[in-house]
């Protein structure tokens, strides 16, 4: 009977555990966006860097939400007759942002730095999956504390050269332990893993 009682508290357990875990709960989050833009398109057909759309991702903890102004660079010439952007023409002639809806979210209580991550050679991709072969844009990965702790004890899989951060195709090369362990004291890295470095 005892055997039973625990076996059942362990199922339940193990269930909650996973079932209740952002991994389950967060991972496949696909929101539908006001515009069906597509990353496969931009970034992976066309080639267009992370940074064009999302330009402060560099210098800021944020990676900022392109601005109307940065789609119409392109398409005010281009796809002018595409009825998938008579959205995005009207909120342009009416001066008025597209309302986005954010796909990747970390609690309030979670300090995260971009910029701080791209310049220490962690690619977007890490994060974020293959957005390149993405139609839409999808969480790919939990981004729990869990997983990221994993990464902060272990991050030289992890690593590329900074040049390369944006780069949904590169793929390490056969001196990557060689790379990874002069790059690594080049740039000191020592991820933190005291509860300060993302709870401030």
């Amino acid at each position: 009977m005892l055997t039973c009682a625990a076996a059942l508290a362990l199922a339940v357990v193990g269930f909650f555990w996973y079932y209740g875990s952002p991994k389950y709960t967060d991972a496949g989050y696909r929101p539908v966006q006001p515009i069906a833009y597509s990353h496969k398109l931009h970034a992976g057909d066309l080639g267009m860097d992370c940074r064009y759309c999302h330009s402060q991702v560099e210098i800021s903890p944020h990676a900022n939400v392109p601005s109307i102004k940065t789609c119409m660079n392109c398409h005010a010439l281009i796809g002018k007759q595409n009825e998938k952007l008579i959205p995005l023409r009207e909120a342009w002639a009416e001066s008025r942002p597209i309302q986005w809806v954010r796909i990747h979210k970390l609690p309030d209580y979670v300090y995260f730095n971009h910029s701080a991550h791209l310049r220490v050679g962690v690619g977007c991709i890490e994060c974020h999956g293959n957005v390149a072969d993405m139609e839409q844009v999808m969480q790919m990965k939990p981004l729990s504390m869990g997983w990221c702790i994993e990464c902060h004890r272990n991050p030289e899989p992890r690593l590329r050269p900074v040049a390369e951060v944006t780069n949904m195709k590169w793929k390490p090369g056969s001196d990557q332990a060689q790379f990874v362990a002069q790059f690594v004291k080049e740039k000191s890295i020592k991820p933190p893993q005291d509860c300060s470095a993302c709870h401030r």
